[in-house]
């Protein structure tokens, strides 16, 4: 293997120096739980009855004797939601499964996976960075039974993964392999989509249009194709070696989608610790294998939100990460896919061209990923270099391809879309945020223009009907972090900026607030923090305030004098639909666990 680049080899020293005291806590933690349950043997015989009293009577016996590994599955279904809506059936195919490879296996729990897909624009939305902590409490309720030698996690989506990651980690002596359910088949292009969009923000085209346009690009069982939160999520498990290799994007209701689901299964059961291949998550996630997901993040345009994720699925280990890390990463990786909105192509185009095989070997052969890593497959990432295929109705795994199907749509490490990643720290009198510039063409990059200042998004999206923003300006969209709102993504905003970038006007947006993890062509400075709130200066901004975002030098600065801009007084008082929706006393509460300790660090359940 080559010599990992020095500044990935940095970073890592970096987060491992800085990391240590928390790090071997938390690894303490996870060995005394080890050995406080082993293989069951902790609990009495009225815990072990309560657990396998539902089963069948020959089941019961064999875990009753301690004969049988026990898989916790932690399920994400629901049938509402395209991506959700294939698990059902995944619980009887992983039973089956480890029956026949002599173990069993049992639904430890489920967890809420709302949609923000379905929610976008409305008082639920609020609710969605929320969902995070529940599904990772649910998760950890669910684990907690301390009847499992391993487990399985059912779950595709923005706020699900992460949150069954940091659930999962509370009981990191487990071996946990994720499974995924793949992407619904391609629809009418994403260039339709958004473009249908635009025409009914302008007014062309009326709601029945849009519909049928939406329905034709959301229309199957599986996660949406552009290469949002869902979809970075299914890369991010994949090159952390949770999955089994390549099987983040094959598609839902195909007979390999479900080989796959049965050979996680059969993994499961062989790394336990009754075995001499026991691997628990918490060696899987260790800080090569975060270091790996930001690396891979840049390398594709991936997920804006995972600026805030990682930070704390890393937490969960006990691992500390910063936004200086994911720049400091982004400064050496080079661009390699363009799946919508960084390209016109969709995440299946990606896995026909080469998909993660491809990715991760060219990544290992620049030397910017960690290989000597443990993973559910095994020691070593270069596993992760092979897809999965059916031969004769036998899974095997075979050598991805050496060359990209279609460099258009993923590059050599040789040949990148641009040298550095897709994503950036921005840093100014502003506070510090960070903006996705993959999707963003150069010419955009640098925007100096007066302020207009919004509450809400919905204001915003009022000025715009009212003809108001014909003219260039930056967007000050405040009152939109944890604290404020539940920090919902403000995704009404892109077509409207689109089509006013579209028109030849000079515009971006600047927030505490958060963007889709698709965040498009026009200029987004995002999560800035402190979030007004807690104090943010943006919470300074006037309407008129020349604002200079330059996306290429990292800088955010509102051109105000240094004395006048100390001296005013930041705006903290916002507007609280969450609150309508949920009622005072129960909002309140949320907010009230709401921290904001580190940039990305927040957790509503600490």
């Amino acid at each position: 293997m080559p010599a990992l680049h020095t500044q990935i080899a940095d970073v890592t020293d970096r987060v491992r120096d800085r990391s240590r005291a928390t790090r071997d806590a938390y690894m303490t933690r996870t060995r005394d739980a080890a050995a406080a349950f082993p293989a069951r043997s902790g609990l009495s015989c009225a815990n072990l009855a309560h657990a396998y009293a539902p089963m069948p009577s020959g089941d019961k016996h064999r875990l009753a004797s301690g004969a049988a590994p026990n898989i916790g599955i932690i399920t994400s279904y629901n049938d509402m939601l395209s991506a959700h809506q294939p698990y059902e059936q995944f619980p009887e195919i992983i039973r089956r499964a480890a029956r026949l490879a002599g173990g069993l296996a049992q639904v430890a729990g489920g967890v809420p996976a709302m949609c923000d897909g379905v929610t976008q624009g409305n008082p639920g939305m609020e609710m969605s960075l929320f969902s995070r902590d529940v599904i990772a409490m649910s998760t950890a309720i669910g684990l907690s039974h301390n009847v499992y030698d391993a487990a399985l996690m059912l779950g595709i989506c923005d706020k699900i993964v992460p949150g069954l990651v940091i659930g999962a980690l509370q009981f990191g002596h487990l071996p946990t392999i994720f499974v995924p359910a793949g992407p619904m088949t391609s629809g009418i292009s994403n260039s339709e989509k958004a473009k249908a969009r635009q025409q009914f923000a302008l007014g062309e085209v009326g709601r029945e249009a849009l519909l049928e346009a939406e329905m034709k690009a959301y229309h199957g069982p599986g996660t949406c194709t552009f290469y949002g939160t869902a979809n970075s999520n299914q890369m991010l498990m994949e090159v952390m070696g949770l999955h089994l290799p390549g099987a983040a994007f094959v598609h839902p209701n195909t007979p390999l989608r479900e080989a796959l689901t049965a050979a996680a299964a059969r993994r499961a059961l062989e790394i336990t610790a009754r075995g001499n291949q026991y691997t628990p998550i918490a060696e899987v996630v260790d800080e090569r294998a975060i270091i790996n997901g930001i690396v891979a993040l840049m390398a594709t345009g991936g997920s804006t939100n995972h600026t805030i994720h990682l930070v704390a699925m890393a937490r969960a280990a006990g691992i500390q990460i910063t936004w200086d890390d994911f720049d400091a990463i982004s400064a050496v990786t080079p661009l390699l896919a363009r799946i919508y909105p960084n390209g016109k192509a969709d995440v299946n185009h990606f896995h026909a061209a080469g998909g993660m095989a491809f990715l991760i070997g060219e990544l290992l052969d620049a030397g910017l990923l960690h290989e000597d890593v443990t993973t559910v497959a095994g020691r070593g990432l270069s596993a992760y270099r092979q897809e999965p295929a059916l031969e004769h109705g036998a899974l095997v795994w075979k050598d991805g391809a050496s060359r990209s199907g279609d460099p258009a749509v993923l590059a050599p490490a040789s040949k990148p879309f641009s040298a550095d990643g897709g994503l950036r720290l921005m840093r100014g009198n502003l506070g510090r945020g960070v903006i996705k510039i993959s999707a963003v063409a150069p010419e955009h990059r640098h925007v100096r223009a007066p302020a207009i200042v919004f509450d809400t998004q919905e204001e915003l999206v009022a000025a715009h009907k009212r003809g108001e923003l014909q003219r260039d300006f930056i967007a000050v969209v405040r009152h939109q972090g944890p604290r404020a709102n539940g920090m919902p993504e403000l995704h009404r905003l892109t077509p409207v900026l689109g089509v006013l970038q579209d028109q030849g006007f000079h515009v971006g947006l600047v927030t505490d607030g958060r963007m889709s993890g698709a965040s498009g062509k026009v200029p987004m400075v995002i999560h800035l923090s402190p979030e007004v709130m807690m104090g943010g200066p943006v919470g300074r901004v006037r309407d008129g305030d020349v604002i200079t975002l330059d996306a290429e030098a990292g800088t955010l600065v509102a051109e105000v004098a240094e004395a006048e801009w100390e001296a005013r007084d930041v705006a903290v008082d916002g507007h609280d639909p969450l609150a309508d929706t949920l009622g005072r006393g129960l909002f309140e509460g949320l907010r009230a666990r709401a921290l904001t300790a580190e940039e990305g660090a927040w957790s509503f359940a600490a």
